[in-house]
């Protein structure tokens, strides 16, 4: 299982990565990912919208359960990641093959300051017991 270095972790199991000071990505654990198994549909209907941090931009579903995501940070959904959105064709279950190269969305970050709030790989690694 893969913890890499430069993200940042929720306790949800969503992972964050910054492009500059206001722009990052985020996705699903490697742990998330092999919790839930194939992966079938992923669902965002939060694009133009700004979501408050812990509240729910979308789901992910899988053969046998359907999991809530969570926004790590504030900000405005930008952009899902159209390679993985199966109502233009594409493929969720690219995320089982690399949770970490495949963003689920973009977002611009209300204030950059609360990515401190969130774990390192060393305290997401723990937190799972991996």
């Amino acid at each position: 299982m893969l913890f890499p270095a430069e993200l940042k972790y929720t306790k949800d199991h969503e992972w964050i990565r910054l492009e500059g000071d206001n722009i990052a990505y985020v996705g699903i654990t490697d742990f998330a990912q092999h919790e839930l198994g194939d992966l079938v549909y992923i669902e965002v209907g939060t694009v133009g919208d700004v979501v408050e941090a812990h509240n729910i931009f979308g789901t992910v579903e899988a053969v046998k359960t359907t999991s809530d995501l969570f926004m790590p940070v504030t900000g405005k959904v930008l952009e899902f990641n159209p390679a993985l959105n199966d109502d233009n064709g594409g493929n969720p279950s690219l995320i089982n093959d690399d949770a970490y190269q495949h963003w689920i969305v973009k977002v611009e970050i209300s204030n950059p300051d609360d990515v401190a709030a969130l774990m390192g790989a060393e305290a997401y690694q723990a937190l799972v017991g991996k």
